[in-house]
C-alpha cells in the first residue's frame, strides 16, 4: 500500500437490521478485496453511533486514506452523521463516497458497490 489509500467500509446496522437480510457480509469484502477495488476493506456495526464517530476520527487522522467508500444506508444520511467526525480531523467530505445498499441481495450490493468504485476512479491497477 501506498501512503494514501482507498477504504471501503461496510456498515452493517447491527447485523439485524431486515434491511441487510439478503446479504452475505462477507462474500463482499471478499469479492472487493480479490478484485483489489480498493486498498483495504472493513465491517463496522454502527458508524452513526458515537463509537462509530470515534472509530472515524482515529482511522482517519492519520492523513492516509485519500478515499473512503461506506456502503449502508443512504447518502444524504451518511453526510448529515459523518460531517462532524470528517470536520473534526480535517478531512475533506468530498473524499467520501457514500453507497446506499439497503434492502439488496449479495449480488445487487456488490454490483452497485463496484459500479460506484470503478465510476469514481476507473479499473484498478493494482
Amino acid at each position: 500500500m501506498n501512503n494514501s489509500s482507498k477504504g471501503f467500509i461496510l456498515c452493517v446496522c447491527q447485523g439485524t437490521c431486515p434491511s441487510f437480510d439478503k446479504m452475505n457480509f462477507y462474500e463482499i469484502l471478499n469479492r472487493l478485496r480479490q478484485e483489489k477495488l480498493v486498498d483495504w476493506v472493513l465491517i463496522h456495526l454502527t458508524l452513526c453511533a458515537e463509537d462509530g464517530d470515534e472509530f472515524l476520527k482515529v482511522l482517519l487522522s492519520g492523513k492516509k486514506v485519500e478515499k473512503l467508500y461506506v456502503a449502508g444506508c443512504a447518502d444524504i444520511m451518511q453526510k448529515k452523521m459523518f460531517r462532524e467526525a470528517f470536520e473534526e480531523i480535517g478531512f475533506p467530505k468530498e473524499n467520501h463516497v457514500g453507497i446506499e445498499i439497503r434492502n439488496m441481495d449479495t449480488e445487487q450490493a456488490y454490483d452497485t458497490i463496484k459500479k460506484t468504485i470503478t465510476s469514481e476512479v476507473g479499473p484498478s491497477n493494482n
